[in-house]
């Protein structure tokens, strides 16, 4: 009957597997070296304190940085101007390219008031040149198709002017070399060089342009009054008087037996004086028979003038300044009445 003493309603007993005697016995006892271990205490200290740890040799130099370039004065001195020259470089670099800006935005601004304004592009000069052209010109679209003709014509006459009078210095060259007593043909020629091929360009050439240009009549009428002298002149050069400056027929013809390659030289000049003269004459009566049928006038010219001399500012400046002056003077006459 016992095995009908136990009761299988009642749980069973719990069983440990962490209650065997050797899972118990080997965990106490390292739970127990465990809480004994103290590295700080007396006796491990005093185990321990006979031994050292040996320190390495350290030298007693003191440290250097060593450096991989050493440079001398010298070489650093070469190196900070090389350094000076370059930035200076850069700066007038920056400075040009200021200044073109500069230029292109008052270019733009002169356009954006006035957009019937053209950059100037006579004389060709590199944009490098200090000097900047001084007039416009383009005879394709401002000169009309039946005044192309002609005003090209004159152009080519100063041109050829100009030439002549270059060949002149050297040929009063010659004829100083020849005749010491030549030498002041020599200085006038020089003279009339630099004077007569810009005043030619300015005076003649260029109202005749703006005639053509515009239809004007002042420009007309000034053109042939400056040019009818220009052809005199022309005249007296051909003639070469001596001492005048000019290469001409008297002056050369005077050398044939004196020193003929010099008088030969002179003769070329003076033949070039000539072909002045007679285009001169013939280009003047061509201008006048375009004149004639353009319908100018003296009328008109006046006209003109009166137009252009009140819209001038520089007149109308002075004319400000003097009435401002006389009413000034009238007011203080008042006063000290």
């Amino acid at each position: 009957m016992s095995g009908y003493d136990s009761n299988p309603f009642v749980d069973p007993v719990d069983v440990n597997p962490f209650q065997d005697a050797s899972i118990t016995q080997a965990t106490s006892g390292t739970t127990e070296s465990i809480n004994d271990l103290n590295p700080f205490s007396v006796a491990e200290m005093r185990d321990h304190s006979d031994t050292t740890i040996p320190v390495s040799a350290v030298s007693s130099q003191p440290a250097i940085l060593q450096t991989s370039v050493e440079q001398s004065a010298q070489a650093s001195a070469a190196a900070g101007h090389a350094n000076l020259v370059k930035q200076q470089e850069e700066l007038e670099r920056r400075a040009a390219e200021l200044d073109r800006k500069e230029q292109e935005l008052q270019n733009r601004s002169s356009r954006a008031v006035d957009p019937n304004a053209k950059e100037n592009n006579w004389p060709p000069l590199p944009s490098f040149f200090p000097v900047k052209p001084c007039f416009y010109q383009d005879f394709e679209q401002e000169i009309p198709e039946e005044y192309r003709r002609i005003c090209k014509r004159m152009y080519y006459l100063w041109m050829f002017h100009s030439v002549t009078l270059f060949l002149n210095v050297f040929a009063c060259l010659a004829y100083f070399t020849a005749d010491s007593q030549y030498g002041v043909d020599f200085g006038l020629s020089i003279l009339w060089f630099i004077l007569f091929t810009p005043v030619a360009f300015i005076c003649w050439y260029r109202p005749v342009y703006k005639a053509f240009r515009s239809d004007s009549s002042f420009s007309f009428f000034f053109f042939f009054f400056v040019f009818f002298f220009q052809v005199a002149v022309y005249i007296i050069q051909t003639v070469g008087i001596p001492k005048w400056g000019n290469s001409g027929w008297i002056s050369s013809i005077s050398m044939i037996g004196t020193n003929l390659p010099v008088a030969v030289v002179m003769m070329v000049v003076a033949g070039f004086f000539t072909v002045n003269a007679v285009l001169a004459v013939i280009l003047l009566k061509m201008v006048h028979s375009k004149y004639r049928r353009t319908g100018a006038s003296f009328s008109k010219a006046q006209q003109e003038f009166s137009q252009g001399v009140l819209t001038n500012r520089s007149f109308q400046t002075a004319a400000t300044g003097a009435a401002t002056s006389a009413a000034q003077g009238a007011f203080g006459r008042n006063q000290g009445n």
